[in-house]
Formats: C-alpha cells, structure tokens, sequence
C-alpha cells in the first residue's frame, strides 16, 4: 500500500519537476525557523542513511531547490537551506499533493479508522524509538 501510494503521490508532484523525497526535503526544511536544519538532524528526521541524504541535497542544491552552508559552530557540520525557488516550488506543489493525500487516503478512511490507524502508528513509532537501530 505504501509503495502504490508514494507511486500515486510522485505524479503530480512530478508535474512540478518534484520527486516524493525532493517533497519531503522541502516541506521538512519549510517547517524549521528560517527554512535551515543541519544535515544530521534532517537525515534522523526523515529516516535517511546521511550518505542517502547528502547525495540527494547535492542533487537538489544543483537545481537551486536548497543551498548548502558550512556550520560555524562544528567544521564537519553541514546546514541544508530551502532556497526561494525551493519554496516557490514547495508553495505551487503543496496544494495538489495535499489534494492528493486526502484523496487516496483520508477521504477513502472513516474517523473511526483514521484513529485506529493513529494508535497504531503511535505504538509502532514508541517501539522504534525504544529500539533504536543497530
């Protein structure tokens, strides 16, 4: 389901030159102070191995979307930057991807299921937190 599902959300984000994770980069950056977040802490966010990450902010830097800045507090430190063009991109994106999600998603789930589904991913995200990678 997952899989169909991202597959389903990747067209019309395509439409705006988007790939699923260029969108989650974005909108993850769009929801910090200033659009910032260092490259670590934006690969724990998503999930993302820090090499995975780094390959793809520099894909996305190439094409102006973020911009990337030595941290002045840690030499190995790395600041990934949402651009003006990442977030005109992210604003005309947004819409349809939220139109999206409801429709494929939400709008097919009664309350009742939506709720379930919450408890359900809340107790599966604590036994990940409890069980960290090894």
């Amino acid at each position: 389901m997952q899989l169909q599902l991202q597959a389903r959300l990747s067209r019309r984000l395509g439409e705006h030159g988007l790939s699923y994770q260029d969108y989650l980069v974005l909108a993850t950056l769009s929801d910090q102070m200033g659009g910032r977040r260092r490259v670590v802490e934006l690969s724990d966010e998503l999930g993302w191995e820090k090499s995975r990450l780094s390959h793809h902010i520099s894909r996305m830097s190439a094409r102006g979307l973020v911009a990337k800045a030595p941290c002045p507090s840690d030499q190995r430190g790395t600041y990934v930057t949402l651009t003006d063009h990442g977030r005109d991109t992210l604003r005309l994106a947004a819409p349809g991807h939220v139109d999206d999600v409801q429709r494929y998603f939400f709008r097919r789930l009664t309350g009742e299921q939506v709720k379930t589904l919450a408890t359900i991913a809340g107790e599966v995200l604590k036994g990940l937190a409890d069980d960290p990678p090894r």
